[in-house]
């Protein structure tokens, strides 16, 4: 079976605008079950640099992150559910941890992500999952979560803190996928889906859908629909031009 490869951020924005796909992605990744799902906002920012005398021009080197923001309904293991958002971004570049910063502030300041009456707003728990096309420096975990602990500072003593309302409103969990170590660790069902992140960007992988879950089916059918699209194989090129420009103004700007 021949699928798109998600690296790229115009596959993954095809396979994500699915609501279907989405909400499987997204679940497999947190390992809670997403019930509903809306598009709070939408960011899809890959451009070309402009350029002045023949060199891209600073100011337009900050498109290199694909971030994607979701409102989101999550089963809770008591039988109810609760609303957070889910912030998701893709970069390639390890000079995207200042822009990641930069969004991530912008949701806790965001009054749209409360809910709640007039008098009596409260704020809404935040995931933030990172795909990246880099590793940073933690070997041997291509998928690391990101949890807030709560210790008694007197004795040391480990808290169960779970669903406390000021510890989830002032701390975000995050997961952040390493697509470098996917190709060495295929573990776990996680692992083995997000093995379709191919860093070495061929633009078409060919992959066994017996190798995953059925539960992951919608995700592989919706990226062998890509393939289809002409349009994608275009802007999967112009992405790769773009990346190999912005590499080397990298590399002679830090030289």
């Amino acid at each position: 079976m021949h699928i798109a490869n998600p690296i790229y951020d115009t596959v993954f924005k095809f396979m994500m605008e699915d609501n279907r796909v989405a909400k499987a992605f997204l679940s497999a990744v947190i390992q809670e079950k997403v019930v509903e799902l809306d598009f709070a906002a939408q960011e899809y920012t890959v451009r070309k640099p402009a350029e002045k005398d023949g060199k891209p021009e600073k100011q337009e080197v900050n498109y290199t992150v694909c971030r994607i923001d979701f409102s989101a309904r999550i089963a809770t293991p008591e039988g109810g559910s609760k609303t957070v958002v889910i912030e998701l971004q893709k970069a390639k570049l390890m000079s995207d941890i200042m822009r990641f910063r930069r969004y991530l502030g912008l949701h806790y300041q965001n009054k749209g992500n409360t809910y709640g009456g007039e008098n009596s707003q409260k704020a809404r728990q935040i995931y933030c999952i990172f795909i990246l096309g880099h590793d940073i420096g933690i070997p041997g975990c291509p998928v690391i979560r990101v949890d807030s602990a709560v210790w008694d500072v007197a004795t040391g003593k480990l808290l169960d803190a779970a669903g406390n309302e000021f510890i989830d409103s002032m701390h975000h969990r995050s997961w952040i996928v390493q697509t470098r170590q996917l190709k060495y660790s295929r573990r776990t069902d996680l692992e083995r889906l997000l093995s379709i992140f191919d860093p070495d960007q061929s633009h078409i992988l060919s992959i066994n859908e017996d190798d995953y879950p059925k539960d992951y089916r919608p995700i592989s059918r919706r990226l062998r629909k890509a393939v289809e699209s002409e349009q994608i194989q275009i802007e999967m090129e112009y992405e790769n031009d773009y990346l190999e420009e912005l590499q080397i103004w990298e590399r002679k700007n830090a030289q």
